[in-house]
């Protein structure tokens, strides 16, 4: 596997996806995004996993990704 990266995405259910770039299924799911970014670096320790912006702040809006 050559892309490393890892996402944390909110889904419509209310919880929080951990899944790599292309997948079919998520790798993890959790009530929390914190508990999302943990798994993630479980996963994944020498990748900074690419977080789903959830609310509207002064960096960004909810179709944004930021790194934590």
């Amino acid at each position: 596997m050559t892309d490393k990266r890892i996402y944390v995405e909110r889904r419509s259910e209310g919880d929080y996806a951990v899944r790599r770039p292309d997948s079919s299924r998520a790798s993890a799911i959790t009530r929390t995004q914190a508990e999302a970014i943990a798994r993630a670096r479980e996963l994944s320790p020498s990748v900074t996993p690419h977080v789903e912006r959830v609310r509207y702040t002064s960096n960004g809006k909810p179709d944004k990704w930021r790194k934590p």
